[in-house]
């Protein structure tokens, strides 16, 4: 790499780690709002707290990664414009097209540490934060949540129950346990008018309930108790706030998002939650590309009308793609849009942007 590569690289990279910083940082305040002061308030232990959000720093930093990069390039760019140092490498004899050069390489090498850390860590940190919030409740129940209604438990069976509320001092009300048949009404009906889930326990207890077993959606045996005991696989509770129980595709592993998709596409069944995020796979980390693209050539055009692009300009792009990205993937979640479409759609418009301000370049 040459030097002025080199220089331009310099420019960008303390840019860059200060945007994702920026960006986690952000994280951290919207955590300490949302999820750590409410279950600190509830009693949950604050190092399971912590370790909960310092878990969601993997997903944050591959999220921010491509958008940071256009931040960075932007502001970068922008300083070596004002400074006049792209005027004296024109002069030079250096074309402001080798700002592509390092920009671009730069940005396949945040593509694939996002990538990286999509299907590395991203996954891995999901999951153990969900084992970390199952302690939380297991060690305090009330952070289920004091009057949220329709709380749902699963037990070792893979039994879901539903608990109707829960009530100061972990107290469980209105709880129902249903076993299903395949394409037949339940076979066994499970309720229970309370329970509770004591701390540092996985066995939730019931009390005065009723066990009803059916043949031919016809009732069998109807058995009453007292107390009864069902050991639970996992609480089903998602502290972060972030989609309660519905299952989120884009943060399973590659592989198993692929064979599920093919499924779907063989058996004709929409889901375009998970054709969404498959392709998001790919999308998020060459939104660097994308961007870093859309950045020089704006940096380019920028510099040949004689403006300058600051902090503003910057903030404002970098608002203005995250809420392109975020509209486009509701939609593809929904089937409004293609899941290819929804995907790759922002990435496609910072292209088509990056390649009209090109053109208007070289009109000049």
């Amino acid at each position: 790499m040459k030097t002025f590569e080199r220089y331009v690289l310099g420019e960008i990279l303390p840019f860059l780690a200060g945007g994702v910083a920026a960006v986690i940082t952000l994280l951290l305040l919207v955590g300490l709002e949302k999820i750590i002061a409410p279950l600190l308030a509830k009693g949950a232990d604050p190092l399971l707290v912590a370790r909960v959000l310092a878990l969601s720093v993997p997903e944050a930093t591959a999220t921010a990664l491509p958008i940071a990069l256009m931040f960075a390039v932007l502001l970068g760019l922008s300083r070596l414009a004002a400074d006049s140092e792209i005027k004296s490498a024109v002069a030079a004899g250096i074309p402001a097209a080798r700002l592509f050069r390092p920009v671009l390489l730069l940005g396949g090498v945040v593509a694939l540490l996002a990538f990286g850390l999509g299907e590395g860590f991203v996954p891995r940190a999901r999951t153990e934060a969900r084992a970390v919030q199952r302690q939380i409740v297991l060690d305090n129940p009330r952070v289920l949540g004091l009057g949220e209604q329709n709380v749902v438990l699963r037990d070792t069976l893979g039994r879901a129950i539903s608990v109707g509320e829960v009530r100061p001092g972990g107290e469980l009300r209105d709880l129902r346990i249903v076993t299903m048949q395949d394409s037949l009404p339940p076979r066994e009906v499970i309720t229970a008018q309370s329970g509770r889930l004591e701390p540092g326990s996985n066995v939730l207890e019931l009390r005065d309930g009723q066990r009803v077993t059916y043949q031919d959606a016809r009732p069998v045996t109807v058995l009453s108790f007292e107390r009864g005991q069902l050991p639970l696989q996992d609480t089903g509770t998602d502290l972060s706030g972030e989609g309660g129980n519905v299952a989120q595709p884009l943060y399973d592993p590659l592989p198993d998002l692929w064979r599920r998709t093919q499924t779907y596409r063989q058996q004709h069944i929409s889901a375009p939650a998970d054709f969404t995020a498959l392709h998001q796979k790919f999308a998020g980390p060459l939104a660097a590309l994308a961007l870093a693209f859309f950045a020089v050539s704006l940096a380019v055009y920028a510099f040949r009308s004689g403006r300058d692009l600051g902090l503003v300009w910057a903030l404002l792009l970098t608002f203005a793609y995250y809420a392109t990205f975020s509209v486009f993937r509701v939609m593809g979640e929904n089937g409004a849009l293609p899941g290819a479409l929804a995907a790759y759609g922002p990435n496609l418009i910072a292209l088509a942007a990056g390649a009209a301000l090109l053109w208007l370049t070289a009109r000049r």
